[in-house]
């Protein structure tokens, strides 16, 4: 047998086993089955909010202002400061105020022997009821000008700001009392009206004396409004 005649020989059988390999194909066909995957399903008890900020920028849509109902606007709280003049100022009226409460009992005391015994049987209480009134006007005059100055430089402080205001005008109303008071002082020589004026000398200076007192007692810590 040729070379040829070989080369033909695997050529025919070459052919025969493709014929027949088309055949079985032809008669058994391969079916393509896709797979279909299904989304997995979400629990929904892990289920996570998305962020309002990339879902505005995934849809397009603007972020809410600070100004609508949908955000609630919160404004920064502003600082108050005082200088260390206020802490003094603060420090010299609560020492002018405790100072008040003796020589208002020491001034009702004198007067009320004045009133009892006249200028001759007083003794001590006439030497002493001046010099007490005295005083009494420069403690409201030390008070007055240090809690106003501090009451101005905490104008803007919105803490107590009320409570501070009724502590104040009180304290004013007194002093107009204690102002007016001198003015009712018997005259000596008005003996007929000297009864009558020194009684409204008294019930002017104690009633000064009592909203003074409600005053004081309300920048106490334990009534003090923070």
């Amino acid at each position: 047998m040729t070379h040829g005649t070989v080369g033909r020989t695997f050529l025919q059988r070459l052919g025969m086993t493709g014929a027949a390999t088309l055949l079985v194909a032809s008669l058994f066909p391969i079916r393509a089955t896709a797979q279909r995957r299904e989304a997995p399903r979400l629990d929904p008890s892990r289920a996570v909010t998305p962020n309002p900020a990339f879902a505005s920028f995934a849809t397009g849509n603007a972020l809410p202002r600070p100004d609508t109902d949908t955000l609630p606007v919160r404004r920064r709280p502003v600082a108050i400061e005082y200088s260390d003049w206020y802490g003094r100022r603060l420090k010299i009226h609560q020492v002018a105020s405790w100072a008040m409460l003796p020589i208002f009992a020491a001034q009702y005391a004198a007067g009320q022997k004045l009133l009892d015994h006249g200028e001759d049987g007083a003794g001590w209480a006439h030497d002493w009821h001046g010099p007490l009134a005295g005083a009494t006007g420069a403690l409201f005059a030390v008070n007055t000008i240090t809690g106003g100055w501090n009451l101005w430089d905490a104008r803007r402080d919105p803490k107590a700001r009320k409570w501070r205001t009724a502590h104040a005008v009180l304290m004013l109303v007194a002093d107009a009392g204690f102002a007016l008071t001198p003015a009712f002082a018997e005259d000596e020589d008005d003996d007929e009206g000297g009864g009558s004026r020194l009684k409204t000398h008294r019930t002017v200076a104690l009633t000064s004396m009592g909203i003074a007192a409600v005053s004081w007692v309300m920048m106490l810590p334990p009534f003090r409004r923070e």
